[in-house]
């Protein structure tokens, strides 16, 4: 096994500071990344970051590394896109749950199925925050918000349940308010080999003012205290379920599968970008004529 060089939390300091509410658990999630990323010993240079749009979708431009800020619920096939042209990168997604469980969930579903070696980070707030306090696909049935002055009239989406029958093969939940445990379980989905889901309680401090973190610190455990065993599915299914007096916290779904980047023949050779193209100059220079 190769020795890990691990980098110090600067080492990962964007250019620009956070510009989220104070208070805001996103600003957790952003230190437990660099945190996680300089325990693996991942050079900046060696790290793509991909968001769609959001409050936590600007997680990009806070950390040192390659980033892309894409479009509203198409962080997911944009980092594929960019990880299937250079595997040698680690990718990582960045989003809520707005844009990854809502408009984005299509996307979300097939690169899980599919079983690609990412890394998707979901900032959980059961809200929409950018456009200033919307029902999302995760707020709580009863829930009055802006777009549900009346109550939440719809049953919330289990993205931990979704994730586990559409085929991860990493499922963890974390929480902004337990930062040691959620820069472990980051540590851990970068190191797996295959998809792996990360949804993180990361509390709305300016317009969800019911899931708290004072209400997910009466709420919350960690399975790991519990000695839990995350490799069989059907345990781990109902264990995605535990909502109310008990929520779930840690590794629930773990499992070694075969990923697409090992069945494509293509990158059996290596990372796109630097397999020779196999075009002389004539050819290229004609090709480029044509196109101008």
């Amino acid at each position: 096994m190769a020795t890990v060089i691990e980098l110090p939390l600067e080492a990962y300091k964007g250019p620009v500071d956070p510009d989220w509410c104070p208070g805001c658990g996103d600003f957790g999630v952003l230190r437990s990344l660099q945190t996680a990323a300089g325990k693996c010993g991942i050079q900046p240079h060696d790290l793509l970051v991909v968001s769609g749009i959001g409050c936590s979708s600007n997680l990009p431009g806070f950390i040192k590394a390659y980033g892309i800020h894409s479009l509203h619920g198409r962080s997911v096939p944009v980092a594929t896109g960019a990880h299937l042209a250079n595997t040698d990168m680690k990718t990582v997604i960045t989003g809520g749950d707005g844009d990854g469980y809502g408009i984005g969930v299509g996307h979300f579903i097939h690169a899980m199925r599919r079983n690609l070696d990412v890394t998707y980070i979901v900032m959980d707030n059961q809200i929409y925050g950018l456009t200033t306090g919307q029902a999302s696909p995760t707020t709580t049935r009863g829930h009055k918000t802006k777009s549900t002055p009346k109550g939440n009239a719809e049953i919330p989406l289990n993205p931990l349940a979704l994730a586990i029958t559409a085929g991860a093969s990493f499922v963890a939940r974390g929480f902004s308010g337990e930062p040691a445990q959620l820069q472990s379980l980051m540590q851990q989905a970068m190191q797996h080999k295959g998809f792996a889901i990360i949804d993180v309680f990361s509390p709305c401090v300016t317009y969800n003012k019911v899931n708290t973190y004072p209400w997910f610190k009466e709420r919350v455990y960690k399975l790991e205290d519990e000695n839990w065993d995350p490799s069989d599915p059907m345990e781990s299914l109902k264990k995605s379920f535990e909502w109310g007096d008990k929520i779930p916290l840690g590794v629930l779904y773990k499992t070694e599968q075969v990923t697409y980047e090992d069945t494509e023949p293509v990158l059996q050779r290596g990372a796109l970008v630097k397999q020779p193209i196999g075009v002389n100059a004539a050819t290229m220079k004609q090709f480029v004529d044509e196109m101008c």
